[in-house]
């Protein structure tokens, strides 16, 4: 065990929820082509992670649903964030019952292996960096921390919630910065970010809040080294969503790299960059699209199409949530208005090609994650 962890180790609770793990039947065994991709249905009558398998061609097929313990709320969350992974185990919030679930993925499924109150009222957003994990409760607008042990079990990390920058902020999510030094939160309400510097045992002791460039700041990835890809919904006016790029320095502190880029599209909320990290993605829920960035390596932002359409999901397809496979061959794109997954070929120069796509997912689905 690295010192890090247990310095975290030693600093947690010494009690955890009790709560015995339950084993969900398979719907599918592995094979060599192993990359699955996961939802959460949001169901306030209880809560599941959906699984689909991505095939070679990159169309998705169930691949078996997977009870977390806890409630959903049945509707949008406005959020980026719901799922998260270190590889070996999925991350789940429940906003309906308060509360996270850790599922570990077995070559038969996934197997519910905890579920520990998220430290708040309403989680929205997860974040993970080796054992360390934290809970954005947007209800409460906090954040919260906790220390996973190897067997997928949490203990809260005390001293570790920290309020935002007020009451009523509508935050959006939560991440790690590539270093796990810090921490980011949006605040769709304030126009505002959110920054804790975190010490050696991962608490965060210094809170710092920005200005966003552009208004209803929403979610957010990394880029290359310390950059920041923040997109800016403007409350959904018309045509002037745009998106924001961040240099985050070692105290947590953010420096604007390029400004308030239009997608001249409507409601840009969710973001994702290439594993390569060279194209950025972001969807525009009211316009049923997809905007295409190129990264150049300063952070500045260039739009992929001169009319800031990369893809399209169609009229009424409310795309949220994205993510790519784990090669980044493929980008899949949850539509809140259809109740859909879509699937898109990703050229070498970033352009997105449809491929398919899986209908039939429960009002509210949320959340998006691919390993």
């Amino acid at each position: 065990m690295k010192p890090k962890q247990l310095i975290r180790r030693l600093l947690v609770v010494a009690a955890a929820l009790a709560i015995t793990p339950l084993t969900i039947a398979s719907a599918y065994d592995n094979d060599e082509n192993n990359d699955i991709v996961y939802t959460m249905s949001n169901a306030a009558t209880g809560n599941q992670v959906l699984a689909f398998r991505q095939g070679y061609d990159g169309n998705l097929t169930p691949a078996g649903e997977f009870a977390t313990g806890g409630a959903g709320t049945g509707g949008g969350l406005g959020n980026q964030g719901a799922l998260a992974t270190d590889g070996d185990f999925l991350l789940v919030v429940n906003p309906g019952s308060d509360d996270l679930s850790v599922l570990r993925k077995t070559s038969k499924g996934l197997k519910l292996v905890e579920r520990i109150p998220s430290g708040g009222i309403r989680p929205v957003s997860v974040t993970v960096d080796r054992d360390l994990i934290y809970v954005l409760n947007a209800g409460s607008d906090n954040i919260a921390g906790f220390v996973m042990r190897n067997n997928g079990k949490l203990y809260p990390l005390t001293g570790s919630e920290r309020g935002l920058s007020g009451d009523g902020v509508a935050a959006a999510q939560v991440q790690f910065s590539r270093d796990g030094r810090s921490l980011i939160v949006t605040e769709k309400a304030t126009n505002k970010i959110v920054t804790f510097s975190l010490n050696y045992a991962g608490l965060p002791v210094d809170r710092k809040v920005f200005d966003s460039p552009g208004q209803t700041p929403f979610g957010f990835a990394l880029g290359r080294g310390r950059q920041v890809l923040i997109s800016e919904a403007v409350g959904g006016a018309p045509n002037a969503s745009s998106v924001s790029s961040f240099r985050i320095d070692r105290d947590a502190n953010l420096t604007v790299l390029d400004a308030s880029v239009p997608t001249l599209q409507s409601a840009a909320c969710w973001v994702a960059v290439t594993p390569d990290t060279r194209f950025a993605y972001v969807t525009n829920t009211a316009s049923g699209t997809v905007s295409g960035y190129r990264i150049l390596p300063g952070g500045q932002l260039q739009l992929l199409n001169s009319n800031g359409i990369t893809a399209t999901t169609g009229p009424g397809s409310g795309p949220i949530d994205l993510s790519f496979s784990d090669g980044g061959e493929y980008l899949h794109v949850l539509n809140s208005g259809t109740g859909s997954i879509a699937t898109f070929a990703v050229a070498r120069r970033g352009g997105l090609t449809a491929i398919g796509s899986f209908n039939g997912l429960p009002a509210g689905s949320n959340g998006l994650v691919a390993f």
